[in-house]
């Protein structure tokens, strides 16, 4: 039988999507077999996220080396887990938690903590001769995720501040992943044709985390275009959208408003605009609507916006003990699935389960400019997520993101592609 008990663990220092150093960890096993983990870092990043240590020094990599915690992994976490076995990654991952006692793993760190977590995972997915979402399953895969791709990326520019952070559409009524890719590689192609269009046939911008970089400020001349783009491709009734909004990056704490296409609204009016909005676009569902901390105005938007899902990010940061009080509270009705927010595999599966539990929708994403074998879509896959969102579909975490549910489609000809009819609110239901 193989030995699957953890021999050394290691950890180094390499770069990220967008040249960015990251911690990557190696665990061997003592029957030879290994795994690798490198916990992803957000551009867009909720101020209750699992800490990430690093250096400071601005005479290495502007401050962002992360050799601290590197040592942390090679001299705290490597000792402490040796001799544990990969294949209980509660057990490890529970004993990461109680060796760093913070509430936000800022001892330790959430990048130290979340990459062993990760390369445990991956460890004993090969001793089980699977791949991760395989192992992640258990069994034979039902359903694959919906595949949504942030094709337009708002937020601050030279020239402009774009109010939300990425406009996302989504092929769910697509008969199979075979045509959602299509839908996707020619949607996002003529978005490009159309703003290079309205930029007088100048190329069109790439933005941030490989998207379209809109050639407006306004979110419903980004909404137009993009159905625009949707309708001249004939794909009006397989797609729907969806929207990030990130308003804690847009919100000014001083004189509690927001910044919405060229003026400063409070909460109600920024509520009464996605409100508006929804009336005139189909929305699977809208992330991060108000700031962080807000819980009353998430849970006044979920009253009053009928006609599409809320869910939270930066409000939730797969959490368990968040999203049980998203639950309770009426905040939102699902959350984005970042397990590099909490900082373990096990305590993001746990979010993931009680979500299932009280009929709240899970949606794995990357972060941006995060590292290409992110496993989070791996992971979303496995546990038979509603849909998951990658990057813009350019670019080498965005495309690994996409071929990871082209690919669990192909394994899997059985499993179909989530159905999200049921969910959706755009549509009156007699």
């Amino acid at each position: 039988m193989t030995d699957t008990r953890i021999r050394s663990i290691h950890a180094r220092q390499v770069m990220d999507c967008k040249f960015r150093p990251v911690l990557e960890v190696s665990v061997m096993l003592e029957s030879g077999i290994s795994g690798q983990g490198a916990a992803p870092t957000g551009t867009s990043v909720g101020s209750h996220e699992a800490a990430v240590i690093r250096d400071y020094d601005p005479d290495k990599f502007c401050g962002l080396s992360v050799f601290q915690a590197i040592e942390n992994v090679d001299k705290v976490l490597g000792p402490a887990l040796k001799g544990m076995d990969v294949m209980d990654q509660e057990a490890i991952d529970r004993k990461m938690i109680e060796l760093d006692g913070t509430e936000n793993k800022s001892v330790l760190g959430g990048n130290a903590i979340y990459s062993v977590s990760i390369a445990c995972a991956k460890a004993a997915a090969e001793a089980w001769g699977k791949s991760l979402y395989q192992a992640i399953a258990g069994r034979k895969l039902r359903t694959i995720p919906l595949p949504a791709a942030n094709s337009i990326i708002g937020g601050r520019y030279a020239d402009k501040t774009v109010c939300f952070q990425e406009f996302t559409f989504c092929p769910y009524r697509a008969k199979d992943m075979e045509e959602a890719m299509e839908i996707i590689y020619h949607v996002h192609h003529a978005i490009g044709d159309i703003f290079s269009r309205e930029l007088g046939g100048a190329p069109a911008l790439i933005g941030n985390s490989h998207g379209w970089q809109p050639p407006t400020e306004d979110p419903e001349e980004i909404m137009q275009l993009m159905s625009e783009a949707v309708k001249k491709c004939g794909y009006e009734d397989k797609v729907a959208y969806v929207l990030d909004m990130a308003a804690s990056e847009m919100y000014d704490d001083k004189t509690d408003t927001y910044y919405l296409n060229g003026a400063q609204v409070t909460a109600g009016q920024q509520i009464t605009y996605i409100k508006n909005l929804t009336e005139k676009y189909p929305f699977l569902f809208i992330e991060d609507i108000l700031q962080e901390n807000d819980w009353k105005g998430f849970a006044r938007a979920s009253e009053e916006i009928k006609k599409t899902i809320l869910i939270g990010d930066d409000l939730t940061i797969t959490s368990p003990k968040l999203l049980r009080k998203a639950h309770e509270e009426k905040a939102v009705q699902g959350f984005v699935f970042k397990p590099n927010q909490i900082g373990t595999i096990t305590e993001a599966i746990e979010a993931r389960n009680y979500a299932r539990e009280h009929q709240m929708i899970t949606v794995p994403s990357q972060r941006g400019g995060g590292t290409i074998w992110d496993v989070v879509i791996d992971l979303g896959v496995g546990l038979e997520a509603e849909a998951c969102k990658s990057c813009a579909p350019r670019g080498g975490e965005s495309v690994y993101a996409m071929n990871c549910l082209y690919r669990a489609a192909q394994e899997n000809p059985e499993a179909s592609m989530y159905d999200f009819g049921p969910l959706v609110k755009f549509i009156d239901k007699k």
